[in-house]
C-alpha cells in the first residue's frame, strides 16, 4: 500500500503511525519516481518515507507531465499548467504543502496537449493551484490568454475548459479570449469562498462583495451563455449570523449555475486555526444546509428553464441498457451533474445533439435526435 500527494507531503512519515500497514510514503517530488519505489516495497518488509521538500526548489520548476497514461476516459483528460501558489489565504495549507507559483513553459504546456489531442483527447480542462495566475511569476503579461489562444488551434480539440479561476485575476482580455473562441467554452469555474467583506479580509482574499458584484455581472453581460462554478466556506472564524445572512443573500443574487460549499475545517498550522471566535460545529453544519437548499432551489430553477432547449453532449458512458451518461458544455467532469440520454445510439467520446425534455433533480433528461 503506497500514500502518494498532498497528504503524504503534509504529514510524512507520522502517516506510518496513524494508519498501520502502509508500505511507502511517497512525497509530490517524487512522483516520476514511483514505478521504482513500487520496485523497492516489494523487495523489503521495511516501509520507507520518499520524501523531499517542495520550498527548496528552484521558482520556475515543475514536472512533466508528458507521456502519460490515461485511466479514465480516453476523451477527456486534465491539463496542468502550474504548481504551487503565491497567495496568502488563512485557510488553506497548499503553500505550505505544494511550494510556491511556477508556471509550466507555455511550449511545454501546448505539446503536453498536442499529445494528449493525438492520443484521442476532445475536452481540456485546465488545471492549477490558480489558473489566473499563469506566466506572471515569468514577468509575462496575458500568459492565460496566451496560452489559450494557442491550444485553440489544436485541429481535433473541441472543449477548452477553465478551472480553478481566481476572480481577482480575471482580465479584460481572458474575457475577450472566451468570448472570442468557439473551442473555449463559456464555463467558470471561479471559487469566491465567501461575500461578506469582514470574514473576506480575514481570509486574506483580495475580493470584496462589491468587485465580486461587478464582475459576475460583467462576465454575464460579455458573455450571455456562461455557466459559473464557485466554491464557498461557511463557519470561518468570527463568522456572525448576520455575515452568513449576507454570503445567504449574494448567493441567491448571484444565482450560480453549481455550487460546492464546505464547513471550515480548523487546518494544523494555518493563522485561520489560530483566531479567536471558533465557529461552533452545529452552527457550522446548519448553516451549511440552509445555503446548500438555497442553492438548490436556484439550481432546480435553472434546470426547469432548459426543458425544450436544444444542447450539444459529449458522450461519457454508455449503460447496458443503452443510456448515455453525458454533459453538455455547462457541465465539468467528476464534479457536476449530468445528462441522461436514453437509448443513444453514439459512443463515448462523440457529441450528440438532443433536446431537453425534462430533468431529475440535478440531472438534465435528454433525447436525442
Amino acid at each position: 500500500m503506497v500514500v502518494a500527494g498532498c497528504l503524504s507531503q503534509r504529514i510524512g512519515d507520522a502517516l506510518f503511525q496513524e494508519v498501520p500497514g502502509i508500505d511507502a510514503i511517497v512525497g509530490l517530488e517524487q512522483r516520476d519516481n514511483i514505478s521504482n519505489i513500487i520496485l523497492d516495497s516489494f523487495g523489503t518488509s521495511q516501509p520507507g518515507a520518499y520524501m523531499e521538500p517542495l520550498l527548496g526548489r528552484s521558482k520556475h520548476e515543475i514536472g512533466d507531465d508528458s507521456t502519460r497514461l490515461l485511466i479514465g476516459p480516453r476523451h477527456s483528460a486534465y491539463l496542468r499548467i502550474s504548481e504551487g501558489c503565491n497567495h496568502t489565504c488563512t485557510f488553506c495549507t497548499i503553500p505550505s504543502i505544494r511550494g510556491p507559483f511556477r508556471s509550466k513553459p507555455q511550449a511545454q504546456a501546448v505539446e503536453e496537449a498536442r499529445e494528449l489531442v493525438e492520443s484521442g483527447v476532445v475536452e481540456l480542462n485546465i488545471v492549477s493551484q490558480d489558473t489566473t495566475t499563469y506566466e506572471r511569476d515569468l514577468k509575462q503579461r496575458h500568459g492565460l490568454a496566451r496560452l489559450l489562444e494557442q491550444l485553440a488551434t489544436l485541429d481535433q480539440l473541441d472543449w477548452i475548459r477553465l478551472m480553478y479561476i481566481y476572480p481577482a485575476g480575471v482580465s479584460d482580455r481572458l474575457i475577450e479570449t472566451i468570448q472570442s473562441s468557439d473551442k473555449i467554452i463559456p464555463y467558470l469555474d471561479m471559487p469566491t469562498q465567501h461575500a461578506n467583506d469582514g470574514v473576506l479580509k480575514a481570509m486574506k482574499r483580495a475580493d470584496t462583495q462589491a468587485r465580486l458584484r461587478d464582475l459576475i455581472e460583467r462576465l454575464r453581460r460579455e458573455i450571455p451563455d456562461i455557466v459559473i462554478r464557485t466554491t464557498v466556506i461557511v463557519g470561518f472564524p468570527g463568522e456572525t449570523e448576520e455575515a452568513f445572512s449576507e454570503l445567504l443573500e449574494f448567493i441567491k443574487w448571484a444565482q450560480y449555475d453549481a455550487l460546492g460549499a464546505f464547513q471550515y475545517y480548523r487546518e494544523r498550522g494555518t493563522p485561520a486555526a489560530a483566531m479567536d471566535n471558533q465557529v461552533p460545529a452545529s452552527v457550522k453544519k446548519e448553516r451549511l444546509e440552509r445555503l446548500m437548499l438555497a442553492q438548490q432551489e436556484i439550481a432546480f430553477a435553472k434546470n426547469s428553464a432548459r426543458v425544450g432547449s436544444r444542447i450539444s453532449c459529449l458522450i461519457d458512458t454508455i449503460s447496458e441498457e443503452g443510456t448515455a451518461t453525458a454533459r453538455y458544455y455547462g457541465q465539468a467532469p467528476d464534479i457536476d451533474s449530468v445528462c441522461l440520454i436514453p437509448n443513444c445510439t453514439a459512443q463515448p467520446g462523440e457529441f450528440v445533439e438532443g433536446r431537453v425534455v425534462d430533468y431529475d433533480h440535478y440531472d438534465l433528461l435528454v433525447k436525442q435526435d
